[in-house]
């Protein structure tokens, strides 16, 4: 029994050693290489497999890695075995087991399943003298609890490397999703993610149709008529399914691209037929499908909020021309531009009523002055006989026997004194070309152009608005994004300074948040004074503000913002102080747009961790900031 003592500290010593060195394992079948090792220099064992348990499967711990059809089909059923050991872990193999040649030697067969827990696995042995003499005495039950303690913790720690570069990446992808409106950047980082978790497959990128967007991704429009039945079902649900696509040689696995209020799109990831995808690939998958259908939903709906505002612009650019002393021919001409510009229709016409009938005028193109335009006016005409609503036709070639030229129309009515007093008309050759949003712009810019008086007093408040901060009468956000964007392409430097008040929070706890506003409005007032016209002062947003100077020296640029930060402290009252982020540019170095207000960013981080009260600068050469 002494002898068995010691064997079994040996072991336990061997076993420490085995889990000592699974940080540097790379996989669960290299841990079992060492616990061969062990048996064989402590037993004599030679002849020894492992069987995995995988999904009510026992398969060799050598095929674990990369699952296929063929591995399952070969695999022991956990089911068929599971009674044998009914009342203790360690029983002969039974004839299951031993008419599979690899396992005809084998003798025994120890089951290592922590309680409450699903069977880690089942060594196979082929047993010596000294295994049997161990085995049969009360070391061998313990030897079995250490054993399967340990390999519990080991088949663990595997299942976290594996997922723990993956879940790496995601996170660093989400990172990234939470810091862009870059619908392209979206698409790119979910297909380069996909594509580095799973190399040797053929991902795809299906999408719904969305006419307002042009990306440079190779993707695929999702079309009912033609997807395969598991990807319309995975569209449609919103469930990821697979598919054994023998027609195509391979396995579909379709991850819906699914944010908060619609399904974008689908993930597709094709693989081998003989693979099988594990639950963790997965949930990975179905995740990482998740986490940039939220993304490229938040930059859809950034993306439409911009658009918005743009049509605003436009309907109230135009409410504002109209509104000055021209004849109608200008105003109606100014219309027509407007309309190419915004819709880029084929042809435009205008119509006025002139004794019961519409005449066509000058502002009008060429193709309704001439005989075959009349097809579309005289639908028009009919049209606006019965109704006064807005014509919004996708297909005209579907409303008459006779092959149209023209197939896309919106026909919009002028209304005076809510009669009908005239119509435009826009045109295109292709089906489908304008959308529903453009239809309903239409009809406001046209709208809007019987009302210019009113809609001018509108429009100028609403531009201060959109333009200004109520508080500081600095530039918006809005507005700065735009000057910085096209100074980046026509001026020859410039420079960016992002501002943060120190200890702001401070300030409104212990005066009020009148106080501070005040603070905002003093800041606001110097920074206006020291940059005059040369450049554009803005809040960026709470207690920030920026500056922008276009073509301006580097060195004037670091002189400028030293100056900044020293005067804030003397001309505000109560006293503050400023942290601030400087970035330049020139001909030699001319940074991307959203890089302006990272690198700004990053250096005013660096401001306030190096003390406050002063400034640092986005170094262009060694992508570091140093503080000045």
């Amino acid at each position: 029994m002494t002898d068995h003592l010691q064997t079994l500290k040996y072991i336990k010593s061997d076993v420490l050693s085995i889990w000592v060195s699974s940080k540097e394992q790379a996989g669960f079948n290299e841990y079992f290489s060492s616990l061969k090792q062990c048996l064989k220099k402590r037993f004599g064992v030679v002849n020894v497999a492992f069987l995995g348990f995988e999904g009510n499967s026992l398969i060799p711990v050598e095929e674990m890695a990369n699952l296929t059809i063929e591995t399952k089909l070969n695999a022991v059923s956990w089911l068929m075995i599971e009674a044998n050991f009914y009342q203790q872990k360690l029983v002969k193999v039974p004839y299951i087991l031993k008419e599979k040649d690899v396992y005809t030697m084998m003798t025994d067969m120890v089951l290592f399943q922590a309680e409450g827990k699903n069977p880690i696995g089942v060594l196979l042995v082929e047993a010596t003298d000294a295994w049997t003499d161990f085995m049969t005495t009360d070391y061998g039950e313990e030897l079995v609890e250490t054993l399967t303690k340990v390999l519990q913790r080991i088949r663990e720690n595997c299942e976290v490397k594996v997922n723990e570069d993956q879940y790496r990446k995601l996170y660093n992808m989400t990172d990234l999703f939470h810091s862009t409106m870059n619908i392209d950047l979206i698409l790119e980082n979910v297909l380069k993610n996909i594509k580095d978790n799973f190399p040797k497959f053929n991902v795809e990128l299906i999408l719904s149709n969305d006419q307002d967007r042009h990306t440079t991704i190779d993707i695929k429009l999702f079309d009912y008529l033609s997807e395969r039945p598991a990807t319309i079902e995975a569209f449609v649900s919103g469930e990821l399914t697979t598919e054994l696509a023998s027609d195509l040689n391979c396995r579909i696995l379709n991850a819906p691209i699914k944010g908060r209020q619609a399904i974008y799109g689908i993930l597709q990831v094709s693989a081998p037929t003989t693979y099988l995808f594990s639950t963790t690939e997965k949930d990975f998958i179905r995740i990482l499908a998740q986490t940039s259908g939220n993304a490229l939903e938040n930059a859809k709906l950034y993306h439409q909020s911009h658009r918005l505002v743009s049509d605003l612009q436009l309907i109230n650019e135009t409410s504002h021309r109209l509104n000055m002393r021209i004849d109608i021919n200008d105003m109606l001409l100014f219309l027509q531009k407007q309309l190419m510009k915004s819709f880029q229709p084929m042809e435009v016409c205008f119509a006025f009523k002139q004794n019961d009938t519409f005449e066509v005028t000058d502002a009008s193109t060429s193709l309704f002055h001439a005989e075959k335009g009349q097809t579309y006016i005289k639908h028009v005409e009919q049209h606006f006989e019965y109704t006064d609503d807005p014509l919004f036709i996708a297909d005209f070639s579907r409303l008459t026997p006779n092959q149209m030229e023209y197939r896309s129309i919106m026909a919009i009515p002028i209304l005076m004194e809510e009669k009908i007093n005239g119509f435009s008309i826009v045109l295109h050759k292709e089906p489908y070309f304008f959308s529903f949003d453009s239809f309903k712009l239409m009809q406001s810019l046209i709208h809007h152009s019987s009302l210019a008086i009113a809609n001018s007093i509108l429009r100028n408040q609403l531009q201060e608005m959109v333009d200004l901060d109520h508080l500081t009468k600095l530039y918006a956000r809005s507005y700065l994004d735009q000057y910085v964007e096209k100074s980046l392409k026509d001026d020859q430097s410039g420079m960016f300074l992002l501002i943060d008040i120190d200890n702001f929070k401070r300030v409104n706890d212990t005066y009020g948040h009148q106080i501070g506003d005040k603070i905002l409005m003093q800041i606001a007032v110097q920074l206006k004074e020291m940059i005059g016209a040369r450049g554009i002062c803005a809040r960026w947003g709470g207690e920030e503000m920026s500056v922008y100077i276009p073509n301006i020296a580097e060195k004037e640029a670091i002189d400028l913002a030293a100056t900044i930060v020293a005067r804030i402290p003397n001309t505000t009252d109560p006293q503050v102080t400023i942290s601030a982020g400087l970035i330049t540019w020139d001909e030699q170095y001319r940074p991307a747009f959203q890089s302006v207000f990272l690198h700004a960013d990053t250096a005013l981080y660096e401001a306030k961790n190096s003390g406050k009260n002063r400034f640092c600068i986005h170094d262009r050469f060694y992508l570091n900031n140093l503080q000045k």
